[in-house]
């Protein structure tokens, strides 16, 4: 893992703190870490269904993009249907036709679109994992991290596609990092699991980055610092909401 590991950590301006650790692999705490993670997969994929809709894409193509997260929707926000039937949903029923007037479309939504096939089938696994440790699906809510990472989004574009870009850069690459910092603290199965995600996820927030910069056309190297130095601010900081992205459980003191 290291060849991967690397450059993750070089991007990310700090490590997950040990007392987050620390609370992660407490047995009590399995149920909202799966769950957390289950959403934050679904999230992940939303994020990315947006940008394709928003920025690359006519109307029959987003609502093709919106028909195909639905069923994983529904499963997650109203409880509605199996989830052991999601795989048979996870395609996309229509060609994505790029915008003419958007000379960076296409690339985007070929990386976009992957991402979401990924996402989609990493929420199906984490279910699975979830049987298997007899955790139950129910709904949690949202971690103050993307929220709060997002808030400093600029609002002019392509300003504010490219901070978007960043933050899901930032965001992929910590999932990564927990990743990697878990596998070794938990059973078995979940350990070999956190592996595999790696190893498929590792690439993702070079491919947000790789769309920044080419959207930007200039040096946004500055951004990326900021971003960066938020995100860090977030892990370090005190949180009283235990999340697969929270920050230093609250009453701790970093190491």
């Amino acid at each position: 893992m290291k060849p991967l590991l690397e450059p993750i950590r070089s991007f990310l301006q700090c490590e997950t703190p040990d007392e987050w650790l620390a609370e992660a692999q407490k047995t009590e705490n399995l149920p909202v870490l799966l769950r957390d993670h289950m959403v934050c997969e679904l999230k992940a994929a939303q994020s990315a269904m947006l940008l394709i809709r928003r920025y690359a894409v006519d109307q029959a193509s987003g609502d093709a993009l919106l028909a195909w997260l639905a069923p994983y929707e529904d499963y997650t926000y109203r409880l509605i249907g199996d989830w052991r039937t999601l795989p048979q949903h996870n395609r996309l029923q229509k060609k994505m036709i790029p915008r003419s007037d958007k000379p960076y479309s296409a690339e985007l939504i070929d990386k976009m679109v992957l991402l979401i096939k990924e996402e989609l089938h990493h929420f199906y696994q984490v279910l699975e994992v979830a049987e298997h440790y007899g955790v139950a699906y129910d709904k949690v809510t949202s971690s103050r991290y993307a929220k709060e990472l997002l808030r400093h989004v600029r609002t002019h574009e392509p300003a504010t596609l490219i901070d978007k870009l960043i933050c899901g850069a930032y965001i992929e690459a910590r999932s990564c990092e927990r990743f990697a910092k878990l596998a070794p603290l938990l059973p078995p199965q979940l350990s070999e699991f956190y592996v595999s995600l790696l190893r498929s996820e590792a690439r993702h927030y070079q491919d947000y980055l790789t769309l920044a910069e080419q959207i930007a056309g200039a040096d946004i190297s500055a951004r990326i610092a900021f971003f960066g130095e938020r995100e860090a601010e977030l892990i370090l900081a005190p949180d009283a909401d235990f999340k697969f992205h929270s920050g230093l459980p609250q009453g701790a003191v970093a190491a």
